[in-house]
């Protein structure tokens, strides 16, 4: 049986590669149906075709963007609105289209602090995708979005204190605060060290962020050895969405 179908819905170009490169790449090698909704930058932008790059490097298929501005970057998407300023009925409505016509067994994206960093793109991604995700499966609610599909579960990417330690002193350089959950909180920890080469090379496809040292020019700099210490495990916090989640809708772990 193949591994369920998997939805990853991130903020910006390289989030995904980052935050769940190593499930993704898991997961469509097992066969299964994956793909990725990114909210912010236009689709004719160089980060988009970077992350087509990235995406084709994991095996989930073609960018799906919503083309919102970075809240940071306002040319990333010439004349839309920021993505956190987007209203959140218009936002939520937008993915619930995406989500009925993919039709994932699970949802994954940012957690509630938005990842360690906290970016406020972030944090609104996680917003509209907890109540995508459960308005998806309701017939009453954006009627004009498609037929309802209800996913069974939601991973929130995440990051448990003592793993995070290890990021603290290539991230103190760049100014960057830590926002990390006690373990208890994390439900799934994956480890995706045999998929970590594709991980990799699909966080260095973000070739616009590597140049200006951003989390991908971090890895870019790291040896071997502590890419895997750093990268090579993935943590989330699971919420069952359907009142009978079937067993089979966990990420593989």
């Amino acid at each position: 049986m193949p591994a369920p179908s998997l939805l990853a819905v991130f903020a910006h170009p390289d989030d995904e590669s980052l935050s769940a490169g190593g499930v993704l790449a898991r997961h469509a090698s097992e066969g299964a149906r994956t793909a990725v909704v990114t909210a912010t930058w236009s689709a004719d932008s160089p980060r988009a075709a970077e992350l087509a790059e990235a995406l084709h490097i994991l095996g989930a298929g073609t960018p799906h963007m919503l083309g919102h501005a970075d809240a940071r970057v306002p040319h990333s998407a010439p004349g839309r609105p920021r993505w956190c300023d987007v209203p959140l009925d218009e936002a939520v409505r937008e993915l619930v289209a995406h989500l009925r016509d993919f039709r994932p067994e699970i949802v994954v994206t940012h957690d509630a602090y938005g990842g360690p960093t906290g970016h406020e793109d972030h944090v609104h991604t996680h917003r509209v995708t907890v109540l995508a995700a459960q308005a998806a499966g309701l017939e009453r609610l954006y009627p004009d979005a498609g037929e309802p599909w209800q996913p069974s579960a939601l991973y929130l990417s995440t990051h448990p204190h003592t793993a995070v330690r290890a990021w603290g002193g290539h991230l103190a350089a760049v100014g960057k605060a830590l926002r990390t959950v006690p373990a208890e909180r994390v439900t799934a920890t994956v480890d995706v060290t045999p998929w970590l080469d594709r991980k990799v090379a699909a966080i260095l496809a973000h070739r616009t962020e590597v140049e200006r040292r951003a989390a991908p020019g971090l890895v870019a700099a790291l040896p071997g050895p502590e890419r895997e210490r750093l990268l090579g495990t993935e943590y989330y916090t699971r919420h069952d969405l359907a009142p009978t989640a079937p067993a089979r809708t966990g990420l593989l772990s």
